[in-house]
């Protein structure tokens, strides 16, 4: 059944989740599957400019990751003499109005109106947040925060790591955990298939003929949020924003007009081109160049107008992100990857290493 979340799922040893990158960054493991014959070949993430054909077009989300995370502790009224609560994280995802975001809140209070805590910050002033709508009143368990100040402008927040990387974030991963070409600041988390690419990876893949695009989709808890859903169908995505811009738009119609492949770099890339243009490319229209998008692509429901290729990480099982792969190289040849992969000692997840589904 195509549609139970029971068949997305699979065993992977703790010790392959990546917890750092590769250094140089293109040396990670790449895993080429092909999907008209049904093999998998061992590869570099270096030798793309070799696998991909000279007239094909990449395209890369450039969005940038901010200091979305917040740590602190709980506050108490003084009223109900208490000293100052547990530990509580907060990760902004979209800014609502001035000083209100909406966010995931992880703490031991229930997230309701009236919930207060404090976040540390650098100047020592402390940064005080309310929650001001609960998260029973959201369909995707997120709140709303107000602050007292603004948390970007006061210095609040760290890199979001994800939390399957066990560690505390380290000062070197606000460069490793964002793609070079990262330019329009607005994700909580990264585009994780862009963080192989080099200075040197790119400029090898542009000498070889090969054509770069960059579009932008704002990754939130749309891409991240776990599917809990026994029928996947019932999964509702988060919105998340992305924008195209007009040359952009211009240059990947010419490239389908021209019958060159179109290779996405990451399923946010994917999300972005499919949800961008119509079913019809032979109408002029050079795709709907911004906007928001709910697409969930996955199996039994999902059809490719844009993308021939993809360029992608290893995902979380159940993931919404191991079902776009899923649906667009075939289920079980992807989960035979997957278990090649595994097999092979691959790194996985957002430090680990990447198959490109041909």
């Amino acid at each position: 059944d195509l549609f139970s979340l029971d068949v997305y799922q699979y065993t992977l040893p703790e010790q392959l989740i990546a917890q750092s990158p590769v250094v140089p960054r293109d040396s990670a493991r790449l895993l080429v599957v092909n999907r008209t014959q049904g093999t998998f070949k061992h590869c570099k993430v270096s030798n793309l400019p070799e696998i991909l054909d000279s007239n094909d077009l990449l395209v890369v989300n450039n969005t940038k990751v901010f200091k979305a995370r917040l740590s602190g502790h709980r506050l108490f009224e003084e009223k109900e003499k208490k000293n100052n609560g547990g530990k509580i994280e907060f990760l902004m995802l979209d800014q609502i109005k001035p000083k209100i975001w909406e966010g995931t809140l992880r703490a031991s209070a229930k997230q309701k109106p009236g919930v207060r805590f404090l976040i540390h910050t650098p100047d020592g002033m402390g940064l005080r947040g309310t929650v001001v709508r609960g998260a029973s009143e959201s369909p995707y368990g997120t709140v709303w925060v107000e602050f007292d100040r603004d948390p970007l402008e006061c210095g609040a927040g760290c890199i979001p790591l994800p939390p399957y990387i066990r560690r505390e974030s380290l000062p070197e991963d606000e460069k490793q955990y964002q793609t070079l070409y990262a330019k329009h600041q607005g994700s909580a988390a990264a585009p994780t298939a862009g963080l192989h690419f080099t200075d040197h990876l790119i400029s090898s893949l542009k000498n070889r003929g090969v054509g770069w695009a960059e579009v932008t989709l704002h990754v939130g808890i749309g891409t991240f949020r776990p599917v809990k859903a026994p029928d996947i169908r019932s999964h509702k995505m988060h919105e998340e924003r992305y924008e195209i811009s007009e040359c952009v738009a211009r240059e990947i119609q010419e490239a389908k007009e021209q019958g060159r492949r179109v290779v996405a770099v990451g399923t946010t890339s994917v999300r972005t081109l499919e949800s961008a243009w119509s079913a019809e490319l032979s109408d002029g229209q050079a795709g709907r160049r911004s906007g928001t998008t709910r697409l969930f692509l996955h199996p039994g429901d999902a059809s490719f107008k844009v993308v021939d290729r993809l360029f992608t990480n290893f995902h979380l099982p159940g993931s919404t992100l191991l079902m776009l792969a899923c649906a667009f190289g075939g289920r079980d040849l992807i989960l035979s990857a997957y278990e090649e992969a595994i097999r092979s000692r691959y790194r996985f997840f957002s430090y680990g290493d990447a198959m490109l589904i041909l």
